[in-house]
């Protein structure tokens, strides 16, 4: 079998195996609630939040989670169009979908990619949000897998291009 193959058969393999969480209920009332918030009702939130919480100098913040967002956005689409990979809920016997995707692409995860990127930059700036949103973005992540809408690879993927986008946003916006 050829890597590329074998890559293939372990994303499927894991993917069903995160996906038997979805078979219980708690779990996968948990994971649909967070699902439900990674499509940005959080991210909204934090990012109008930012200037009443930590004053006026976190518009900066907020417009700079905006641009890395807008940024990212604009990749992902891209990525899903060219590279056309079908959700495993669409390919795999035996994933239980519990939730509706929001679209028929599943690389990479956007969810995934946005929750990282945000983090990177809230973090930077406001460290004291870490305890709240590293965990968010731990179960964003998996949710995913977990809701059989995404492979690993396309959550890796995401992951992957949210922080280099923010990365590459912090270095830009740093004092010289």
């Amino acid at each position: 079998m050829r890597l590329f193959e074998r890559l293939t058969a372990a994303d499927q393999h894991t993917t069903l195996l995160f996906n038997r969480i979805n078979h219980l209920h708690l779990p996968a009332r948990l994971f649909a609630v967070v699902s439900r918030l990674g499509d940005g009702v959080l991210w909204y939130t934090i990012i109008l939040a930012l200037p009443i919480v930590h004053g006026a100098a976190a518009a900066r913040v907020s417009l700079q989670m905006v641009a890395v967002g807008l940024t990212s956005y604009l990749l992902y689409r891209w990525l899903k169009r060219t590279t056309g990979r079908a959700r495993p809920c669409h390919l795999e016997d035996g994933i239980l979908r519990s939730v509706a995707p929001l679209d028929e692409f599943s690389f990479p995860s956007g969810h995934t990619m946005h929750a990282v990127a945000f983090t990177i930059i809230l973090v930077a700036y406001y460290p004291v949000w870490a305890v709240f949103v590293i965990p968010f973005t731990v179960l964003v992540a998996l949710s995913r897998m977990v809701l059989g809408l995404h492979y690993p690879s396309d959550v890796i993927a995401g992951a992957l291009i949210g922080s280099t986008t923010a990365t590459l946003s912090l270095l830009l916006t740093a004092p010289h």
